[in-house]
């Protein structure tokens, strides 16, 4: 998939579970579990929450790599 994230690292650095960051997120915490193992893209309005959340640019939490 050419969508790679590194969500987990920074939910670790928020020191909360991915059934928190779901709760804040106003997903499951299966969404957040399937986005951190790269299984699922979130919507746009999800990355952006993700990031806010975070209180980080949606761009240091997803990378999209072309196909080369």
């Amino acid at each position: 998939m050419p969508l790679r994230n590194n969500l987990k690292e920074y939910r670790s650095k928020l020191g909360i579970n991915q059934t928190d960051l779901g709760k804040l997120a106003g997903v499951s915490r299966q969404t957040i579990s399937l986005i951190e193992r790269g299984d699922y893209s979130p919507s746009v309005t999800l990355a952006l929450k993700l990031a806010k959340i975070c209180q980080v640019q949606v761009e240091d939490i997803f990378e999209y790599e072309e196909d080369v």
